[in-house]
């Protein structure tokens, strides 16, 4: 009979992130299991229970994946052990599961630049570096774009921090911004915030503050009103790449700072940025035309006789709105729309292709090439589940 693995798992569970990266790890157990999982003690354990976590891993536990350390000790047992970002800088030999920050900002960045805004801000936890990497990285990719990023900083005493005291400062904050702004968040809890206080400070969602978060948690996003739009990162793969490598280690391979990397793909738009942050109607009603006919093969004919405009007219005004052409449009509509394909089904590039109109899966790769630097296949491989 094989060896029995022995995990500890102690990842936070209340948000999807959690949630999807046990999945990850349940998966890789189920092809190259069995293991066994400790995922330490529920919220209703004795605290007798809750002690013995430090001592259960030194008696029992092969390794142990753990995302937020809440006792340096489980770090320096010798045990193999996979741990968050947050503790690397004290022991840099420990291997890390770490997001992907500068593509989770540009990736933010360029929905908001693709709906056309001008003005942009970013609202995170100034005190975490996950949140300072996703923000330093937004704000580099608006400024290549010839923009301004308004920051917000939070208050350095404490007990303005208080849930309740923050919310008028944020509330105060957002009414002296620019408007219509692009906002990203470091993650869905904080626009949910941002949400919050909008509604205090009499601020419309998404027409006057449109608001982008991170890990697209459904519960969080589907709650807020509006829903909330958000990048999802790809914890389940993340999950399984750490079981992998975890089993390595169990089996031998040293420690010494591998790096799991969790790479956020696309936007899922909600209603919180579903709008075009344009005053010429006309343009707005050529984007909204695009995209309602992203599964067909148009031209850009086709959209200067839905708008009723010159073709000429119709091209100066899209490029003064947007910085590209009409056609242009077309193409980044139907590239993104395969992406997310290519990340949430499993679907053949030639049905992808067919469920687009297009006869031949060849052009589009072709052109999906141009535009992602990679090929189709490539692409699903590195984004996609495993």
């Amino acid at each position: 009979m094989p060896e029995i693995r022995k995990v500890m798992l102690l990842i936070e569970t209340s948000c999807a992130y959690g949630r999807e990266l046990l999945l990850g790890i349940g998966k890789y157990s189920t092809i190259h299991g069995p293991w066994m999982f400790y995922k330490g003690p529920p919220h209703y354990a004795e605290g007798s229970e809750k002690k013995k976590v430090v001592s259960r891993l030194m008696k029992w536990a092969n390794g142990a994946i753990i995302r937020e350390p809440k006792n340096d000790k489980l770090l320096t047992l010798g045990v193999p052990v996979i741990v968050s970002p947050n503790v690397i800088e004290q022991m840099p030999n420990l291997p890390v599961i770490v997001t992907d920050c500068a593509a989770a900002g540009r990736i933010a960045a360029e929905h908001l630049l693709d709906h056309g805004f001008r003005q942009f801000a970013y609202c995170g936890f100034d005190d975490m570096p996950w949140s300072r990497g996703r923000g330093e990285n937004f704000c580099k990719r608006i400024t290549e774009a010839g923009f301004e990023t308004h920051v917000y900083e939070r208050s350095l005493s404490e007990i303005e921090r208080f849930f309740d005291k923050e919310q008028i400062r944020l509330a105060d904050w957002l009414k002296s911004l620019p408007k219509p702004v692009g906002l990203m968040t470091c993650n869905d809890d904080r626009s949910q915030q941002v949400v919050d206080a909008c509604i205090i400070a009499g601020l419309h969602v998404p027409e006057e503050v449109a608001i982008v978060g991170v890990d697209n948690d459904e519960l969080i996003c589907n709650l807020s009103s509006p829903p909330l739009s958000s990048i999802p990162l790809n914890a389940q793969r993340a999950g399984c790449e750490a079981a992998e490598l975890l089993d390595k280690l169990m089996a031998g391979e040293k420690m010494a700072g591998q790096r799991i990397i969790d790479r956020p793909t696309h936007v899922v738009t909600r209603q919180s940025t579903d709008i075009l942050a344009t005053e010429d109607r006309d343009v707005r009603q050529a984007v909204r035309f695009i995209r309602q006919h992203v599964k067909e093969v148009i031209q850009v004919a086709d959209v200067v006789d839905a708008v009723g405009l010159s073709r000429r007219s119709l091209e100066r005004r899209f490029r003064r709105a947007f910085g590209r052409s009409v056609h242009g449009e077309i193409r980044r509509v139907h590239v993104e729309y395969i992406s997310r394909m290519l990340v949430e089904t499993k679907l053949p590039i030639s049905q992808i292709a067919s469920t687009l109109g297009h006869r031949s899966a060849k052009h589009v790769a072709r052109y999906f090439q141009q535009e992602k630097r990679m090929s189709p296949s490539a692409y699903r491989r590195r984004f996609g589940h495993k």
